[in-house]
């Protein structure tokens, strides 16, 4: 790919609106959004189910696009929770009646906040559904595609056990249903888990194969771009044509319109035309994983495989491999800061399983779509044996993969100098080819790749002190400039503490301050440890008393009397040890750093200040 699509204007329009998004756009509801009715006891809304009903233990969940609540014109999305017999089909109208409020949320730093990843998707409204009735069905089209779709997924429960039902349907149509946590923890280990989510990844892959596939009979240029944009759209529908999907069919449509008017750019511009776009309609996307993860992927795939062009004279046979050892490398390699940032952990067998997993999934996809058509036919049993052969032996190759050593590595969260460096370095490698390009642009490149971290280090990188909260389970965790951690406190489960640690950029804690109910924290800290390496634990009236000083890896600790708020919000000391309910507060110094905790570690003390954390939140304090 010429080094002169770089300049283009639109590719840099669209760098300079991403980056204004990340750094200035909040998602909010609007002025007409379902979320301001929130006030009211119950309400009477209608809206349009926009995604499949999603099956849960208690109850089945649809998003409603609303039109209107108790009379009023209204806009936005709420999320619907329906008794399992009231769940709308998708693309019906209903009105339903219930209580609304505000999402779920628990502000854990480094872990899931439920309420922060549906205002990614605009939704800032939650609904239990007390009544329902119908105002309008689906559609034709609609109907054919939820029949299609559930039917297809009844199939596979009814001749597969669970777990292979599962796999057949997040395979095909990224449904993949009730699955056994281990089962799903060995597909995050292998690298593996994207081959079970409906995602962008999986209308591009359809894409590419349906190219590919093409072209091992010599289709035409205009033919095979038709068909692969027939097909993937078909595909969209049956799989849901969620948000990710559509954006990424949208995508692929914007992309493959280039390739049908012989242009090589048109591609490469398509995908930043339809990026553009997708920003400009719903500004949200820019931090949805979904979003990152289709559009970097996709824009590997493209430089990846313009730049680097298979020779002429191999075989057919042998170039579509090619192809996918390319496509799966360039994708492993630019969503590494991706998948590290979102899972904590680095597959190290991803690239390897991968090799042998996508071809065997686009065979799979084949296999259980003929198994279902075969069905249709009555004569499902011709291909049974070996769909369920197939599937077997996809998930023990799965399992194979996740139990090799260093298969999943706890990984610490990138830093963003880190990220813009790697990312200048990768954007290098891809375009290794152009000699002349690159002979113009590894200094400049080279330069980024070493300030970026040093500004990264040098002004973004002050002492900082996370007070952590979970319904009233509290716990602190410092981390200084040169890189050390200390935390004080393990209330809150130690999973949940070892992301939080993680996200804080590093894998070890120097140590640990155990402050009351030493048993329970002390499991915790255990649990901890399987994730985060512990230098040393100190727990309270064991190790260390009141007026008691230790050394720490250069912190200096000293017990006190435990600190306590009354309902005056006046600070006393409980005096006394009167048995392991009991705790103590730490004074700790570190150079410049000089802090007391205090309350259980809901709050600290800092030059007579009081600073108390949040309820079920995170409270970054820059010290």
């Amino acid at each position: 790919m010429h080094y002169t699509y770089y300049k283009r204007p639109l590719l840099w329009l669209v760098v300079l609106y991403m980056a204004a998004l990340a750094l200035f756009y909040t998602p909010s509801p609007s002025a007409k959004d379902v979320f301001h009715f929130i006030p009211q006891k119950e309400v009477t809304l209608t809206g349009k189910a926009i995604g499949f009903p999603a099956v849960k233990k208690k109850s089945t969940n649809v998003i409603l696009k609303v039109s209107d609540v108790n009379g009023q014109a209204a806009t936005g999305y709420v999320y619907a929770r329906f008794a399992q017999e009231q769940a709308p089909a998708w693309h019906e109208t209903v009105q339903v009646t219930g209580k609304l409020k505000a999402p779920y949320s628990v502000d854990l730093l480094g872990n899931f906040d439920w309420a922060s990843y549906l205002a990614t998707k605009n939704i800032f409204t939650e609904i239990k559904v007390a009544d329902s009735r119908q105002i309008a069905p689906p559609g034709g089209w609609a109907r054919m595609i939820v029949r299609v779709r559930t039917d297809i997924l009844n199939t596979f429960e009814q001749n597969f056990d669970r777990n292979l039902s599962a796999i057949a349907g997040g395979v095909l149509l990224g449904e993949r249903g009730e699955i056994d946590e281990q089962l799903y923890t060995d597909f995050q280990d292998s690298g593996a888990m994207h081959l079970l989510v409906a995602s962008g990844g999986n209308v591009g892959f359809v894409t590419l194969v349906v190219f590919a596939f093409c072209g091992l009979f010599g289709l035409g240029r205009r033919k095979t771009a038709w068909l692969a944009l027939i097909i993937a759209g078909v595909y969209t529908l049956i799989a849901g044509a969620d948000a990710p999907l559509t954006r990424a069919y949208f995508m692929t449509a914007c992309a493959v319109a280039g390739y049908i008017l012989h242009r090589n750019s048109g591609v490469f511009q398509g995908l930043i035309l339809s990026c553009l776009i997708i920003l400009l309609l719903n500004p949200s996307a820019i931090f949805e994983t979904g979003f990152e993860m289709s559009f970097l992927a996709t824009l590997a795939i493209v430089i990846c495989l313009n730049n680097y062009e298979l020779p002429y004279k191999w075989p057919r046979w042998v170039k579509f491999f090619a192809q996918i050892f390319l496509a799966t490398l360039s994708t492993q390699l630019v969503l590494l800061p991706v998948f590290t940032n979102v899972f904590y952990k680095v597959s190290f067998v991803g690239l390897v399983a991968n090799m042998i997993l996508v071809p065997l999934a686009s065979f799979l996809m084949a296999v259980t779509f003929l198994f279902y058509i075969f069905s249709l036919l009555k004569i499902g049993f011709l291909l049974k044996a070996v769909t369920a052969v197939s599937l077997i032996g996809f998930k023990e190759l799965v399992q194979f993969f996740a139990s090799l050593p260093f298969a999943a590595v706890p990984a610490a969260a990138w830093q963003a100098g880190w990220i813009v460096a790697y990312y200048s370095g990768l954007f290098l490698l891809f375009n290794l080819p152009q000699k002349t390009f690159v002979k113009h642009a590894w200094k400049p490149v080279l330069t980024v790749m070493i300030l970026a971290p040093c500004i990264q280090f040098a002004f973004f990188n002050s002492p900082t002190l996370w007070l952590l909260n979970e319904w009233n389970k509290s716990a602190i965790l410092l981390r200084t400039p040169g890189g050390k951690r200390l935390l004080i406190g393990a209330g809150i489960d130690g999973k949940k503490l070892a992301r939080a640690v993680l996200r804080s950029g590093g894998r070890t804690l120097d140590g640990v301050l155990i402050s009351e109910n030493a048993t329970k924290q002390m499991k915790n800290v255990e649990t901890l440890q399987e994730q985060v390496r512990v230098r040393r634990v100190i727990s309270a009236f064991e190790d260390i008393w009141p007026d008691e000083e230790t050394e720490l890896s250069g912190f200096s600790v000293r017990a006190l009397w435990g600190m306590l708020l009354n309902k005056q919000n006046e600070l006393w000391i409980n005096r006394g040890y009167h048995g392991k309910q009991d705790g103590l507060s730490y004074d700790i110094s570190y150079k410049k750093i000089h802090f007391i905790t205090a309350g259980n570690n809901r709050f600290i003390i800092q030059d007579k200040e009081l600073i108390q954390n949040e309820r079920n939140g995170t409270r970054a304090v820059k010290l």
